[in-house]
């Protein structure tokens, strides 16, 4: 881990960090946690049972080892995408706009942008985005050191979808029922009692448990900020 390789193993030793130093190391991450452990926050008091609305959702992980070809960052975006997409779909959401960010081993970081021709909370179609957002912005200068998935532009689930004549609706219900039918038997066994067989090509990164590691932030950290 970083932290011990620097010496930084408690949260009083983390607030005495110089703040510079962790934004280099961690992007802009690293000036929140440097916020965090000093305990600055200075977002409203919210009342008792206050629930800020979501405006997105997103997953990130530091990868098991860096990712050296494109088999490497289609595991990871599927363990992302099923986590994003399985969140939204509790949360009676559908997202408009996904997102990725890429951070490689020399620590450049990026992020990149789509709109979906449709609402989704399938994850095939999250996964689809992402990927073709990977390949057309990254030429692999550098092996991958970190990947993030978020939704953005969030609409209720219940919303009408204008229908086309080039979607097959039929099936994207039938995608939509296997997701549910597989968000029911991971909250009930765990999140690898069902697994898609592609991701066991590489045993180390199929071990990512990307639903049971999310990162939640407090709300005031992403008004204005």
């Amino acid at each position: 881990m970083m932290y011990n390789t620097y010496g930084i193993r408690t949260i009083g030793e983390l607030a005495r960090t110089d703040p510079s130093f962790l934004e280099r190391q961690l992007g802009k991450m690293g000036l929140v946690i440097y916020s965090f452990a000093n305990g600055w926050d200075d977002s409203p008091v919210s009342a008792e049972g206050y629930q800020a609305p979501i405006k997105s959702i997103g997953n990130s992980t530091t990868t098991p080892r860096d990712l050296e070809n494109d088999q490497d960052v289609q595991i990871i975006l599927m363990a992302l995408a099923e986590s994003v997409a399985a969140r939204l779909r509790k949360h009676g959401f559908k997202c408009n706009v996904v997102s990725i960010s890429i951070r490689d081993n020399g620590l450049f970081h990026f992020s990149r942008q789509r709109k979906l021709q449709d609402s989704t909370d399938i994850t095939d179609e999250i996964m689809s985005a992402a990927y073709q957002l990977f390949r057309e912005n990254y030429h692999w200068p550098r092996p991958i050191r970190s990947l993030g998935i978020r939704a953005d532009d969030l609409v209720m689930g219940q919303v009408p979808v204008q229908l086309d004549l080039f979607m097959n609706e039929q099936r994207r219900e039938k995608q939509e029922k296997l997701d549910r039918a597989v968000d029911d038997i991971r909250r009930r066994f765990g999140y690898h009692s069902v697994q898609r067989a592609f991701m066991y090509q590489d045993k180390i990164l199929s071990s990512l448990d990307a639903q049971g590691f999310h990162t939640v932030h407090p709300v005031g950290y992403f008004n204005g900020r």
